[in-house]
């Protein structure tokens, strides 16, 4: 099975279209009032409006309430919700959305058991932060912590770059690989060349 390939962090019309044309499977929007990288859900809507069908639409949020995260999605046309937070298994599910559930790798000892307490989420995205701390820090993680199998997708992020993720891809075989950082010139402004190179390379690693 191919690896799919997200963009996170997406902020603007001219990076979602050269997205979009490469092939990208879904492309991130963040709502986290901490990050650069936030969108109100009007811009964001704007932008989900230039995607075309088959390519999902994902929000992030990280310890929002859940009235901010129903506001969002009234306004919004998201088809996937992704978590980075310390939300319980039953407030990423109340939405009736599929969700995936970040893990603060820096922080987590026992991946198996994080995960086991999502059995509803859609997949898995694991990341070098650590608990309390957003993504996108550009860093990495040992990839042989990794499980051959957690029983459900692996979105593999965390200091991801045109330069290493045909490495990774080959070592961990995730489901996904999931980029912010790795291919900006600065937090959500994406660079053209750092995206066709980021793809390519994703592509052949596979």
């Amino acid at each position: 099975m191919p690896t799919r390939i997200k963009f996170c962090g997406m902020t603007r019309e001219q990076d979602v279209r050269c997205a979009v044309g490469l092939g990208v499977d879904a492309l991130g929007f963040v709502f986290v009032n901490e990050s650069p990288r936030r969108l109100a859900p009007e811009h964001a809507a704007r932008l989900i409006g230039r995607m075309p069908p088959f390519v999902m639409a994902v929000g992030l949020f990280m310890d929002a309430t859940a009235g901010e995260v129903e506001e969002v999605l009234r306004r919004t046309p998201l088809h996937l919700l992704q978590f980075h937070g310390g939300e319980d298994e039953g407030f990423c599910a109340q939405f009736g959305i599929p969700y995936l559930k970040a893990v603060p790798m820096g922080s987590t000892d026992s991946l198996a058991e994080f995960c086991n307490g999502f059995a509803s989420a859609s997949g898995f995205v694991l990341d070098s932060h650590s608990s309390g701390e957003m993504g996108g820090t550009g860093k990495t993680f040992a990839w042989r912590e990794i499980p051959a199998s957690l029983g459900r997708p692996v979105l593999l992020a965390g200091g991801l770059t045109p330069e290493n993720v045909a490495e990774a891809v080959a070592e961990v075989q995730p489901y996904a690989v999931d980029v912010s950082s790795g291919i900006e010139v600065a937090p959500g402004e994406k660079d053209a060349g750092k995206m066709k190179r980021f793809v390519a390379e994703a592509r052949h690693g596979q």
